[in-house]
């Protein structure tokens, strides 16, 4: 039995250009799918938010047209509700990596509001990628990465890795009305971008960095953290 820290958005909206606030959270696929997988594998599951907020589901993640009907609807929200972790979570101030065999980011513009200056969540990342624990960071968590290159260079700089697009940010029609985009930051912070076609899911791995592009790239993250775990 493997011991996996989810780092999870304590944020329950995300600041526009405008300095308007759309409501987020975390996007309940991106939580659900690896969390089943990973208890299904018999793992155990550690939830870490800045603060030990509860997090926040973002509700546009629970509507039928993006969560697979009916059905899918209901599967989601079987899993959140069973999910006791989600109601407990512990301090990210408090975490100490080694104390888990991997640890795993799921998205929604939650993280772009609070991981991406967190400086835990950064001394998390960078603790983790020293030693070579795996990193899973799935869609819009990527955005915690920026916060390591606060006082310079981040750690991350050179490695090959996926996140939510720019084409897929216009898409849903953010593009226009954010303060930044993530590709584009990712890419001022020196990773090596890459992208596949737009919600087809694209992972990629780089040394112990598991990234996903998008929520249908969860799923797929999870397997291949499965794999080395």
């Amino acid at each position: 039995m493997a011991e996996i820290l989810f780092v999870m958005t304590g944020a329950d909206h995300w600041t526009l250009a405008d300095g308007t606030r759309h409501p987020t959270g975390y996007w309940a696929e991106e939580f659900t799918a690896p969390y089943a997988a990973f208890t299904g594998a018999g793992h155990r599951i550690t939830i870490a938010t800045p603060g030990a907020v509860v997090p926040t589901v973002d509700h546009g993640s629970l509507a039928e047209a993006v969560a697979g009907g009916p059905d899918g609807v209901r599967r989601i929200t079987e899993i959140l509700d069973s999910a006791g972790e989600l109601n407990n979570p512990v301090r990210l101030e408090d975490v100490q990596p080694h104390d888990y065999n991997a640890l795993y980011y799921p998205g929604g513009h939650g993280p772009m509001e609070d991981l991406a200056v967190n400086p835990d969540s950064a001394k998390l990342l960078e603790s983790a990628l020293a030693a070579g624990i795996p990193l899973g960071i799935v869609c819009h968590a990527p955005a915690a990465l920026l916060a390591t290159a606060a006082d310079g260079e981040s750690p991350f700089a050179g490695y090959r890795l996926t996140a939510f697009s720019n084409v897929e940010e216009t898409q849903v029609g953010f593009a226009d009305k954010a303060e930044w985009l993530l590709q584009d930051r990712l890419i001022a912070l020196g990773a090596d971008y890459r992208e596949g076609p737009a919600w087809a899911p694209h992972i990629e791995i780089d040394r112990n960095v598991y990234t996903g592009q998008n929520p249908a790239s969860s799923a797929p993250l999870a397997a291949a953290l499965l794999e080395v775990l």
